[in-house]
């Protein structure tokens, strides 16, 4: 088996074992209970309205995408697909792993687990040069804007898995409103979202963000100063993205 056929079949025994974990996870529920059902146990005001959480069926959609297309004979030795190596094959392992350390109540190794599967994806994103490298339209549906949602909101479960760990150690914010926290949190997802919008003009990553900010809108709607900020947030994540469209019209035109 060559390089190419050895790194294309990791990729799809990744997506294999992160969909069945994924399933499992909802369909058992593993340790009795849903992803869901922890997360509500956690009275923090970076979370979103349960309904956020559908964008899964989209990056499994696109996973599978990413899979077959890796699999053409055209791409069997894309350069730039060589150059994305294992990472996408080791963040499937580390979504798997998240899971079980999320669902069997192990808080603080979700997190490290969570900030390797982050890590992992920044390397698959910046390795393919997302936003960057000049691609036809079957290359951008099928490789580059599931990278970008899939880092958008592996960012945005970052912060909020940060924060969950956080009120599971009784942390006292420095005495400070978790309200605060909670802005806080929306700003610095609001400044990565400047950042890829300047950078990279990654619509795909900004409308995430506009999609989780809403999201957090919602569900946080007795916090008057948190849907202030979640709303302002979204409107500014959203603004970008039409930008990053506009932009990229121009200079392809």
């Amino acid at each position: 088996m060559s390089k190419d056929n050895l790194r294309q079949y990791a990729n799809l025994v990744s997506v294999i074992l992160a969909l069945a974990v994924n399933v499992l996870a909802t369909a058992l529920p593993l340790n009795n209970q849903t992803t869901a059902q922890i997360s509500d146990r956690f009275k923090v005001y970076f979370v979103p309205a349960g309904y956020v959480f559908s964008i899964w069926g989209l990056i499994y959609i696109s996973w599978i995408a990413f899979v077959v297309y890796q699999f053409l004979p055209a791409h069997k030795e894309s350069p730039r697909l060589r150059k994305l190596g294992y990472y996408f094959a080791l963040s499937g392992v580390f979504n798997a792993a998240w899971l079980f350390c999320w669902q069997y109540n192990h808080f603080t190794l979700s997190v490290i687990v969570m900030l390797i599967l982050l890590g992992l994806l920044i390397a698959s994103y910046l390795n393919l040069n997302v936003g960057r490298t000049p691609v036809g339209t079957a290359e951008k549906w099928c490789v580059d804007i599931p990278f970008s949602v899939y880092l958008g909101w592996i960012s945005v479960a970052t912060i909020a898995n940060i924060s969950d760990w956080l009120y599971s150690v009784n942390w006292n914010g420095f005495g400070m409103d978790p309200q605060f926290w909670a802005i806080i949190m929306l700003m610095v997802a609001s400044v990565l979202g400047f950042i890829m919008a300047l950078k990279r003009r990654d619509s795909g990553y900004l409308f995430v963000l506009v999609w989780a900010f809403i999201g957090i809108l919602i569900k946080q709607s007795t916090a008057p100063t948190v849907v202030d900020a979640a709303s302002d947030a979204a409107v500014v994540a959203f603004v970008l993205a039409i930008y990053t469209i506009i932009q990229r019209r121009r200079a392809s035109a």
